[in-house]
């Protein structure tokens, strides 16, 4: 499998700025080597999976491509999605059922399916609360505005007949802010959707007693309503002092617009997975992606760019 050329990934770099997707670096250009742009990824909180794999892809992509790439922190998948559509972004990670809701144009493609995130409802060890039922009147965070932990999190409370406006005093709060409202004793729990191990969690599991909810009873009335989801375990050795629990689980999917240039689209994702060593570095999550799993991005299309490269792996 021959290598993009960079010259033909700048190209195509240079195409999608002038498109008005990618801001041109004020940098001079050498014979007929296109001016050099720059890459913009979506991400989500800086104690987030999405954060610590967009910077080893900035990394793999910076170097492949010779491109900055810039990472930016955000809420995540909703917010994520609206910044990709609004051209603010190039490339962002997403959560599944946040990229299938139906949104105006330009349509959205995925390069890959990605790592599997884990819904995570933690609470203090000392509240004995072991169901989500059980959470009435406690104070809670449901996650960031615009996240797509927050999706997840008022489609379980309804399932177990909670209603966050009515029956629980919620926080919307960022990861990295849900674990420092917890150790301050702010809080009692938070929701989080998130690959194995999060950092922030893993953070807060290593300064306090903490437990997370298992996840079995709703499960079964919650999928039937979205096909997206599916069911896992997170395993006791995840977090310390951990058992293992039923969790939700949801597919993240790396997401271009439709109109990248199937060169670029190419490019970068012959740069993922020649960068999965390094992914997994970052995070254990990446260890999960492969090149088979990967192409099933339903209900989300394939970008063409990318459909070349998996055609590309399946000849050799």
């Amino acid at each position: 499998m021959p290598p993009i050329p960079r010259r033909t990934a700048l190209a195509a770099l240079a195409g999608l700025a002038g498109l008005g997707g990618l801001p041109l670096l004020a940098a001079g250009c050498t014979g007929s080597r296109p001016p050099a742009s720059r890459l913009t990824i979506g991400t989500g909180s800086a104690d987030g999976v999405y954060y610590a794999l967009g910077q080893a892809l900035a990394g793999t992509w910076a170097e492949q491509l010779g491109v900055r790439s810039e990472v930016r922190t955000t809420a995540g998948s909703v917010a994520n999605i609206e910044l990709l559509r609004n051209r603010s972004v190039d490339v962002v990670f997403s959560q599944v059922d946040a990229a299938a809701e139906p949104t105006p144009d330009p349509p959205l493609c995925a390069l890959a399916r990605m790592h599997d995130d884990f819904m995570h409802v933690v609470v203090r060890r000392d509240t004995n609360v072991t169901t989500l039922s059980g959470l009435r009147g406690m104070r809670l965070s449901m996650g960031a505005e615009r996240s797509g932990v927050q999706m997840i999190a008022r489609r379980l409370l309804a399932e177990a007949e909670l209603d966050p406006d009515r029956d629980l005093p919620i926080e919307r709060l960022s990861i990295d802010e849900s674990v420092r409202e917890m150790l301050a004793g702010r809080i009692d729990g938070f929701f989080w959707s998130g690959g194995l191990p999060t950092l922030g969690v893993r953070r807060l599991a290593e300064a306090m007693p903490v437990r997370l909810l298992d996840l079995r009873e709703v499960l079964p009335g919650l999928r039937r309503q979205y096909r997206v989801y599916d069911q896992g375990t997170i395993p006791a050795s995840t977090y310390r002092r951990g058992e293992p629990v039923t969790a939700l689980v949801v597919r993240n999917l790396l997401l271009v617009r439709a109109d990248m240039p199937d060169d670029l689209a190419e490019a970068l994702t012959r740069g993922l997975f020649a960068s999965l060593g390094g992914l997994a570095r970052a995070n254990a999550a990446a260890a999960t992606i492969g090149v088979r799993a990967a192409i099933g991005t339903a209900p989300l299309p394939l970008h063409p760019g990318a459909e070349r490269y998996y055609r590309d792996v399946k000849k050799h």
